[in-house]
């Protein structure tokens, strides 16, 4: 068995979720889900299917994000992994829709930061085994801190 990682490449300005599901119809009901979170939601994705064909599905409704997650889910070749980015909208928009989707198995990450997903390779092929988001902290937060963190919930809707 070896261990790897591979950066998933995205813009700053990008939000990724990635996670794994078990069935061929994957793309379809994520898809389903995404449009359905709202109107505004700019969305590719790509689904790894596992056996068959073994081809990088994919759906969207944003013809670059669609080519970009087809990039990234070739690169990360796992099994089942499905990978999706976002413009226009945040996870936290669409990760309960994403959840209720009946061949989700898990949600890896869903984020804005850079993230090195750390795969298992064997014979077989290759799996998720965790993930890397973003950088380690770089100090306790204080009270100002809290404050901006309550102010910027504020500005963009969530307080």
């Amino acid at each position: 068995m070896s261990i790897i990682a591979v950066r998933i490449e995205k813009p700053d300005d990008l939000n990724v979720i990635i996670g794994q599901a078990h069935f061929i119809k994957s793309v379809d009901d994520l898809h389903n889900a995404l449009a359905g979170a709202s109107p505004h939601l700019r969305f590719g994705l790509a689904f790894c299917e596992a056996s068959g064909p073994r081809l990088v599905r994919h759906s969207g409704n944003d013809q670059d994000l669609v080519e970009l997650a087809i990039k990234n889910a070739h690169a990360v070749g796992a099994g089942h992994s499905f990978i999706v980015f976002l413009r226009e909208g945040y996870p936290v928009n669409v990760l309960n829709a994403i959840k209720q989707v009946p061949e989700v198995c898990t949600i890896f990450c869903a984020t804005a930061n850079p993230v090195d997903l750390l795969l298992a390779g064997t014979a077989q092929g290759r799996g998720i085994i965790g993930v890397v988001d973003g950088g380690g902290p770089l100090g306790v937060e204080t009270a100002d801190d809290q404050a901006s963190r309550a102010d910027l919930l504020h500005r963009i809707g969530y307080r």
